[in-house]
């Protein structure tokens, strides 16, 4: 124990000789400035540490099973994730002022046309509480043409329970509702067809 508190000791006289010269060649004010960038610098270190640590314990991965959820629809219905066991899902969540989201969906409405006559949907979850109102996320809708299911996160909690802190956020979800893959940042129709086309065949 007295060798763990051997070098906080030493930590904590550095800072304060630190403190003392700053004061005496700075004035005041700089050395509070320094204490507190010093403060904020610290407590960003932990947050950081703190939200690894959380990030770990209550992450998604592949090889785990797709947490249930059930979310209103655009056209007024309700869909519950596992209504969709046994064929594969692609779980997408998106904003209508989302770049990467805007040069995704073409590929996604293509993709889904040419294979929604199998046992596979698309379920595009609008991180509402993070967009700009039903008027453009409608508007949205229609310009691109999307014909599979937008379902409304309205207070965000499953975005935040399937880690969509970067968007878009897609999860592969096999016929068994267990994650398959998970892709961070726009799909092409090539990557489509390698993730999801395997389950299709089977």
């Amino acid at each position: 124990m007295k060798k763990a508190w051997f070098p906080i000791t030493i930590i904590v006289l550095l800072t304060a000789i630190l403190a003392v010269t700053i004061s005496k060649e700075f004035g005041k004010d700089e050395a509070d400035s320094l204490s507190e960038y010093n403060d904020g610098a610290k407590a960003a270190a932990e947050a950081e540490s703190n939200s690894e640590e959380i990030s770990q314990s209550i992450g998604l991965s592949e090889g785990m099973t797709a947490p249930d959820f059930t979310l209103k629809t655009l056209d007024g219905k309700e869909a519950k994730l596992s209504d969709y066991r046994g064929q594969p899902v692609l779980l997408n969540f998106w904003a209508s002022w989302c770049p990467p989201c805007k040069a995704e969906m073409p590929h996604m409405e293509e993709f889904y046309k040419e294979h929604k006559e199998k046992p596979f949907t698309i379920l595009a979850v609008n991180l509402t509480n993070m967009d700009k109102g039903m008027d453009e996320i409608t508007s949205f809708a229609d310009d691109y043409g999307l014909t599979f299911p937008i379902l409304f996160d309205e207070d965000g909690a499953i975005g935040t329970e399937y880690q969509a802190h970067a968007i878009p956020t897609s999860y592969v979800i096999d016929p068994d509702g267990v994650i398959a893959h998970k892709i961070t940042g726009p799909m092409s129709k090539d990557m489509l067809k390698d993730m999801i086309t395997p389950f299709l065949q089977k």
